[in-house]
């Protein structure tokens, strides 16, 4: 698979910059969503390597150039036009969408039309990220292995947890560590540990101290994990690559549009909240149903159009684009 970002993590045009903050815009809204993943979001849009290796470079000699206010040397060494760009873009999302998308997800058409846009995505991702791949049965171990363990992931029940300072600083590191993953949510890591609902609330509310914790969490845990995928996507390109395509197959259970709730309970609010959910057939005949297929197939050609504009090799726009 041939890295398309490059150019992208050193922007000087206004057009990229552009590119970056809506690109993390994309990153932020998808991670709100319990079940999508921002690092779906930034292997789609062309930026993933290019993250992982900014967020490595956050090092010793990061904090020697800062130490000694070398600070052009050190917006250079840790690409921060590149972060800031993209991490803009991304707090946008969070602040501006929290609670329309919250309230989206509550409403069960709004749940359908939104999980099905997703689902688009995620389904043109696996094809285009997979089609890339070298595939052999090493590769297709992996890709195996990865989609079990999203499924796994995707279907442990959520479970209610205590919201003190330590307990938010470990779920901020486990979900940054999910975010930066694509297929495996940051919103679904913090629905699984009993967050969710909290978090979104201080996020709505302005409520610093739980933010922060969460922040301080996240901070640490995507400086950590990036060094991990950064190895393995230098030494272990390939394999990577289809570990990462197994993942986001294996969400695709958690966005699938059309469930049936099995299992449910009250959440601190008092409102319903679904613990256990059964993927059932659509209703042809219902009021959703065109809708919910138009919008999986606007986000399918949107991502096929993004990686034909990229690599120029889309098999459905190749003959249409030039």
């Amino acid at each position: 698979m041939k890295r398309n970002d490059t150019d992208i993590s050193k922007p000087q045009t206004a057009a990229q910059y552009l590119r970056l903050f809506l690109t993390g815009f994309a990153m932020g809204a998808a991670d709100i969503v319990p079940g999508v993943s921002g690092g779906t979001m930034a292997f789609i849009l062309g930026v993933y390597e290019s993250l992982i290796d900014a967020i490595k470079s956050f090092n010793v000699d990061a904090l020697r150039l800062a130490l000694r206010l070398k600070i052009a040397a050190l917006a250079k060494h840790v690409s921060l036009r590149f972060l800031l760009a993209l991490g803009l873009g991304l707090a946008s999302a969070v602040l501006l969408l929290s609670s329309f998308l919250s309230a989206t997800m509550d409403e069960p058409d709004g749940r359908i039309m939104l999980f099905s846009f997703f689902f688009g995505l995620v389904v043109a991702s696996i094809l285009t990220v997979g089609g890339k791949v070298r595939w052999d049965s090493s590769s297709a171990a992996t890709f195996v292995l990865g989609a079990v363990a999203a499924f796994i992931i995707v279907n442990i029940v959520p479970a209610e947890a205590d919201h003190t300072a330590p307990a938010l600083f470990l779920s901020g590191m486990i979900a940054i560590t999910a975010m930066i993953l694509p297929g495996i949510s940051g919103s679904f890591m913090l629905l699984i540990m009993g967050q969710y609902d909290y978090v979104l609330t201080a996020v709505s509310n302005r409520d610093l101290p739980p933010i922060i914790f969460v922040g301080l969490g996240a901070v640490v845990g995507i400086i950590a994990f990036s060094r991990v995928l950064s190895y393995l996507l230098k030494h272990y390109y390939n394999l990577t690559v289809a570990l990462l395509v197994g993942f986001m197959a294996g969400s695709l259970w958690k966005i699938y549009p059309w469930k049936q709730c099995l299992e449910s309970n009250l959440d601190r609010h008092g409102d319903l909240r679904c613990l256990v959910e059964q993927n059932i057939a659509p209703v042809a005949d219902s009021g959703t149903f065109t809708p919910a297929i138009v919008l999986l197939l606007l986000g399918f050609l949107l991502v096929n159009l993004l990686d034909h504009m990229q690599a120029r090799e889309n098999l459905i726009f190749r003959r249409i684009l030039p």
